[in-house]
């Protein structure tokens, strides 16, 4: 089996090292965090795309890899946002939580939105950012957060949509991956 993946994204060649997520699945690793060209010309990509939506107030991402996207994209857009935490921090009074799977992670864990960025939320109509979306439990676990908050998800969107289950029919992404059953 090949050790690698070329993804051709935006006029980007990137080669993906394969990694084994389950005893029957492979994946592409695909990690944006500390490429910049890459971060900028998938924003720039994604922004073209996110035209057919109005009226975004904030951006939300869940930690980490997603978070210098969305931060580009909320450069781009002239929005804030607000970063979902992968566990309660000390600082955090009365957090929001919710408990997600991933595909690459092991253990189960959980989506947080401390009170502060809650407050920030309220009444905002949102966008859902993320770099990969694979089965979709990450997004279903920070739409549950959300709406707690009193903000309404007006859209999703993401650079890459794994085949890993999730439909993608209500996110905007740049194109698909695919996963390699062993």
């Amino acid at each position: 089996m090949n050790e690698h993946y070329e993804l051709k994204i935006c006029g980007l060649v990137r080669n993906l090292k394969k990694v084994q997520v389950a005893q029957n699945l492979v994946i592409a690793s695909f990690v944006m965090l500390g490429d910049t060209q890459l971060i900028e010309k998938c924003a720039d990509a994604l922004i073209e795309k996110m035209k057919v939506i109005s009226g975004i107030d904030m951006l939300v991402c869940p930690e980490a890899k997603g978070i210098p996207l969305t931060h580009a994209l909320a450069v781009r857009l002239g929005v804030d946002y607000v970063v979902a935490r992968k566990s309660v921090k000390g600082y955090m009074e009365n957090p929001i939580t919710s408990e997600v799977k991933s595909i690459t992670t092991t253990e189960k864990q959980i989506i947080v939105i401390d009170e502060i960025d809650a407050a920030k939320l309220e009444g905002k109509s949102v966008c859902v950012v993320d770099d990969v979306v694979s089965t979709g439990g990450s997004l279903r676990s920070v739409e549950d957060v959300l709406s707690k908050t009193g903000c309404t998800v007006i859209s999703k969107v993401a650079v890459l949509l794994e085949e890993g289950g999730y439909s993608g029919e209500d996110l905007i992404y740049l194109q698909k991956l695919p996963v390699f059953p062993v």
